[in-house]
């Protein structure tokens, strides 16, 4: 029963976690794409998906929304995937996973802060306190990898970064909010295809430009999909499905803050399958971060 109560926190988590996985591979992918045609390329993939879902499914392709909820859903989709995900994914490739984990940690502080102003959302004292411990555990990580000094970024690139990130995070959380007030009467397969649709077209009118045409390229090649498929159904088709039902049945600062563990897992990932060194902060930050967990779903 308590499962089913709290639906909205484990669709938030589980979100965390696929996005994880996926940020791994997006990274691997980002090596040979550029951000445009990796976002071009994940959205198409899962844009599909989203379509045969709803084919098997029998979910109807246009169910009874209202146009202003449909406007809203396009709009969050261009600036949460057209915009936002471009900038992500351009942080990506300048300062590489670690680093983009730490400078997403601003999406949950920015989803707090509009739906106190916005949505009129109130936290229990307890469920505050799982929040600030989930951010002090991402703060926690920024000061057990402040030392850039292996030189592998630059400091040009990791000031972009962080500027970039920092955008697309205002982008992800602007585009979010917008649609909270209006997701509880839509089917969270459909909204989400329709945010990817939102987001897909502007990006896919690139191509035509001959200027723009070479960054599309490498997504015609079959060896680019080994990687960007499975990264484009963890990342973009589950994440953003759970991502929404998780902001669709929790209050939105909940369902942000545990979204946020994304950047705990992704260190944990970093370490087992990139042998990056574990230290004792990453592992004081693992603990404040699940404990949080626990107190937000409370």
């Amino acid at each position: 029963m308590n499962g089913l109560l709290h639906s909205g926190e484990w669709l938030a988590l589980a979100s965390a976690v696929v996005w994880a996985v996926a940020v791994i591979l997006f990274r691997i992918s980002g090596f040979t794409l550029h951000p445009l045609g990796l976002n071009l390329g994940k959205n198409l993939f899962a844009l599909v998906l989203i379509v045969l879902t709803m084919i098997i499914t029998g979910a109807s392709l246009w169910p009874a929304v209202s146009t202003r909820s449909t406007l809203l859903l396009l709009l969050s989709g261009f600036l949460g995937i057209a915009i936002s995900d471009t900038l992500f994914l351009w942080t990506l490739k300048l300062i590489g996973a670690s680093l983009t984990a730490i400078v997403d940690c601003v999406y949950s502080p920015f989803v707090i802060g509009l739906s106190y102003l916005f949505l009129g959302e109130r936290l229990s004292w307890l469920q505050l306190v799982g929040v600030i411990l989930i951010i002090s555990a991402v703060i926690t990580i920024t000061r057990g990898n402040s030392d850039n000094s292996d030189g592998r970024v630059s400091k040009k690139n990791l000031i972009l970064g962080i500027i970039l990130g920092t955008l697309a995070m205002a982008f992800v959380a602007v585009g979010i909010i917008i649609i909270k007030p209006v997701l509880k009467d839509i089917p969270v397969v459909w909204a989400t295809g329709v945010r990817l649709l939102a987001g897909t077209l502007p990006l896919a009118v690139l191509p035509i430009f001959p200027t723009r045409r070479k960054l599309f390229f490498p997504l015609l090649k079959l060896s680019t999909w080994k990687i960007l498929a499975p990264a484009s159904f963890l990342g973009t088709y589950l994440s953003l499905m759970f991502w929404i039902g998780g902001m669709k049945y929790a209050f939105a600062s909940i369902a942000a803050a545990l979204n946020q563990l994304s950047t705990i897992f992704i260190f944990i990932l970093a370490a087992v399958f990139l042998r990056e060194k574990v230290t004792i902060w990453r592992i004081f930050a693992v603990i404040l971060a699940f404990l949080g967990a626990f107190l937000a779903t409370s």
